[in-house]
């Protein structure tokens, strides 16, 4: 397999990072439209991760955990395949703070694992 620096063939080294970001509850509260959605994407995660990213309609659960509260939502689920540097992990936390800025939200859940990618 051929590949170059920016698409190796086969890389080791890479995370998978997932980004859960609550846009709206199950009672209709607290939504996010689909124009805000794209308008953050194209600020403040595409600048970051320009080479690529995937995005996932979702729907989960949340419970506030001071008040014992449970809340249904709805969600994007923010895909990122990148280098494991610190770099790239500053460049996930600048998306989870402005997030949360522009949301007013508490969290946004970060999952992450290595992975082994070809292109």
């Amino acid at each position: 397999m051929q590949g170059d620096a920016a698409r190796p063939a086969q890389a080791a080294g890479w995370i998978r990072s997932e980004l859960y970001f609550a846009v709206g509850n199950e009672d209709g509260s607290d939504t996010v439209d689909e124009g805000k959605w794209r308008d953050f994407l194209d600020r403040e995660v595409t600048p970051r991760f320009p080479d690529g990213l995937t995005v996932l309609d979702g729907y989960g659960q949340w419970r506030f955990k001071d008040q014992g509260r449970l809340v249904r939502q709805r969600c994007k689920v923010l895909v990122v395949l990148h280098e494991d540097s610190a770099g790239q992990r500053n460049d996930i936390e600048a998306i989870r703070l402005a997030w949360k800025r522009a949301s007013g939200h508490e969290s946004v859940l970060w999952a992450r694992q290595a992975v082994e990618v070809s292109f």
